[in-house]
């Protein structure tokens, strides 16, 4: 849960997605207000202070992309994520020319839909430890979050901040896939081709701090991400 309730405008006509993704959030301790069509949202917007701003694209009354100008000639600076439809690569791009910071398209998941929002919170500045927990044990490892330390068989290895930012991540999400560009978005607050291909320095430098226990391996998922598995 969040030690700072963080306030959260989702803007959505569909009922029963506005619901389940109002639920998610709640279920993570953020204050969620829903408005269910571009008037309203800007009405709430425009009354109230939020941290961030949910923007499903198709709106009545005020389509996504004019209420985020909208928004835009309030607060230049409050995270705006787009709710876009499969494909509709169009949107994605008229979303960032109306000053969105990222996207998620259509059918999401509840997991994807949570790293989206901590890695735009955590850009702004906005998004608190969300975790009390300071150590993870990898099979003969233990890895100390706060002193970006692996240690195991008898040696201690310090790492750098963003290879303790990856193993946290993966960490936290142990046996689940984490997405290649949710990860790199979250260390490096970007996700473009070569800040992938970095990523993937980093995951084999990983896999070599933990080889000497081959029941802890992380997993490239091809076209997909990775998976940290701890066979214990």
């Amino acid at each position: 849960m969040n030690e700072v309730r963080i306030k959260v405008l989702l803007v959505e006509d569909d009922a029963s997605l506005g619901f389940v993704v109002q639920d998610i959030l709640k279920t993570e301790g953020y204050i969620v207000h829903l408005a269910t069509d571009g008037a309203e949202g800007l009405q709430k917007f425009s009354s109230q202070t939020y941290d961030l701003c949910l923007l499903d694209v198709m709106l009545p009354k005020k389509d996504g992309f004019t209420l985020a100008r909208d928004i835009r000639k309030q607060n230049d600076t409050v995270p705006i994520i787009f709710i876009t439809a499969k494909g509709m690569s169009q949107d994605k791009i008229e979303g960032f020319k109306s000053g969105a910071d990222d996207y998620i398209t259509k059918p999401f998941s509840q997991e994807e839909m949570l790293l989206r929002v901590k890695a735009i919170l955590k850009r702004s500045g906005k998004q608190q430890e969300e975790s009390s927990l300071k150590k993870y044990s990898l099979g003969k490892f233990e890895f100390d979050i706060e002193n970006y330390a692996l240690t195991g068989l008898g040696e201690e290895r310090k790492l750098t901040k963003k290879e303790a930012d990856l193993l946290r991540i993966l960490c936290e999400h142990r046996g689940k896939v984490v997405e290649r560009e949710l990860a790199a978005t979250l260390v490096w607050g970007e996700s473009s081709y070569f800040v992938g291909r970095s990523m993937d320095v980093f995951i084999t430098r990983l896999r070599k701090y933990l080889k000497d226990d081959p029941s802890v391996t992380i997993s490239n998922i091809h076209g997909v991400g990775f998976k940290l598995e701890n066979g214990e």
